[in-house]
Parts: C-alpha cells; sequence; structure tokens
C-alpha cells in the first residue's frame, strides 16, 4: 500500500504534469476577490490532484485552493491543495511557480510535496525525513544560509500592518548589510530554503491550513529548519506570518531586524 507521502508525491507529479502541458498555451481567466484570478490550467491541475487523492484516500477531507472544502470541518485527516502557486507568474510565462499538496493529520502535516513542474523537481517530506526527487532519485534537502539570498512575500493581506510591513524589510539598511532580496511569488522559494537555495523566507499572514504554505513548511520543519511566526513565537500563533530559516543565525538576525522596524517611529 502506498504511504502518504507517496500519495502526495504521486498527486503533486500529476498535477506540474498538466501545468507543464498548458504552459504557453491560450488560458481562460477565472476572476477572483482583490484583483486575484485563476486559470484554467489551476483548474485542470487541481483536478488531477484531486483525482489522486481521492482514488488513493477516499475517505479523507480535502481543500482545494479552487475547488474549496470537502468532507466533514473537523475531519482528522484534510488534503491541502494549492494547483499552481505563482498563477500570476505562469499566466505572463514565467516558469516561477509551485505544485503543493500536503496532509494534515490532526495538528501535524505529516506528508507534503512541492513540484517545481519546470525542473523535475518534487521536495518531498513524511513528516520525518524530507527529500527532493529528480527524476527517480531522492537526495536529502540540507539547508544553508550561505547564499545570503532571503525570499520575501510581498503579496496581501498584511494583517500585521503597519507594525510590520515586508515592503519595508527591504529597504532596511540592515538587511541590506547582510542578505540579498529576492520576491518570486511563489512558495516554491520556501522549498529552497530546505533544500540549501536560500538562506531564509519570510510573510506576514495568518497560515494555518494554507493551502499555499502547508507543503513548504513541512519540508523545511523536516529539514531541520528554524519555523517561527515573525516575532518568533510558536507558528499559527499571536500576531502570525513566518520565518522560515536556514540555521538560528540567520533566524536570529531576521527577528532583529523585525524587532527593529517594529519598534521604529
Amino acid at each position: 500500500m502506498e504511504t502518504d507521502a507517496q500519495v502526495a508525491v504521486r498527486a503533486a507529479r500529476a498535477g506540474a504534469a498538466v501545468v507543464r502541458d498548458m504552459y504557453g498555451t491560450s488560458l481562460a481567466r477565472f476572476g477572483k476577490s482583490g484583483g486575484d484570478f485563476a486559470t484554467s490550467a489551476d483548474l485542470a491541475a487541481e483536478k488531477a490532484i484531486l483525482d489522486v487523492i481521492r482514488a488513493a484516500r477516499p475517505d479523507d477531507a480535502v481543500t482545494g485552493e479552487e475547488s474549496g472544502r470537502a468532507g466533514p470541518d473537523d475531519a482528522d485527516r484534510r488534503w491541502l491543495v494549492d494547483p499552481l502557486c505563482g498563477t500570476l507568474n505562469y499566466a505572463v510565462r514565467s516558469m516561477l511557480v509551485a505544485v503543493n499538496v500536503a496532509l494534515r493529520a490532526g495538528p501535524a502535516t505529516v506528508a507534503a510535496a512541492s513540484a517545481d513542474p519546470f525542473n523535475d523537481e518534487v521536495f518531498w517530506t513524511d513528516g520525518v525525513r524530507a527529500h527532493v526527487r529528480t527524476g527517480g532519485t531522492d537526495a536529502p534537502l540540507v539547508p544553508s544560509a550561505s547564499s545570503n539570498l532571503v525570499d520575501v512575500n510581498l503579496d496581501p493581506p498584511f494583517p500585521n500592518a503597519p507594525g510590520f510591513r515586508a515592503a519595508n524589510l527591504l529597504a532596511d539598511e540592515g538587511f541590506a548589510a547582510r542578505f540579498r532580496p529576492r520576491v518570486v511569488s511563489t512558495t516554491l522559494a520556501v522549498a529552497w530554503v530546505a533544500a540549501g537555495r536560500r538562506a531564509a523566507y519570510v510573510t506576514d499572514g495568518h497560515l494555518r491550513d494554507s493551502v499555499h504554505f502547508a507543503a513548504g513548511i513541512a519540508l523545511c520543519r523536516a529539514a531541520g529548519c528554524v519555523v517561527t511566526g515573525i516575532h518568533g513565537q510558536p507558528l499559527h500563533t499571536g500576531p502570525g506570518g513566518l520565518i522560515a530559516a536556514a540555521d538560528p543565525e540567520t533566524h536570529s538576525a531576521l527577528l532583529e531586524l523585525i524587532g527593529t522596524l517594529r519598534n521604529s517611529p
């Protein structure tokens, strides 16, 4: 029988195949609130992912970015599906996107996969180990802060403004002296922290059961990254937000910078 992690990987790869096949084609757009939108590729990829999950785990609940919640609200096992993270990138033919699949069982994310459709990579975890699969070969994820690259999410909402604004972090002299900012506008960058390709990732927002972030957070935790809220508090508590850092030193430096910005007039 397939493990949950194997189902997550297979589902993410099914979605990634659709995203890859539809890239560059004429895509219908479907408006959402706040100027956001989905494309026909988002919908087709989500269907492919859900087909895999429902066939393998028919009794589990699901939350899909496009189709919403299915199954009991209090289900112990719930799959969180973001079929195309980086829709705007994709719609303008930028290949910076991710396909995210995660399984929450009780309070813990016990399996997750984040697929890069254009590099034949799937970052995955069973909640204990974290690996990247390229082709048919797995390699362990090893975080590293050596790049000094920090991805910062600038997409709304900003529930902690004006006390914390991610854009202000980019302009801070202390940040520029130590780190180099990146804004790729896809949670593929969270997986890159686990893989040692980014030193850290920072975002505002309330992320509990987030279809966008659940997979990346699980990968970072399993890889041994430091993962907290934006003020160093336990994740999904207090003001929320996320700092996922490759090591304690990087995490501490970002906390200090965020605290300085919060306390500045």
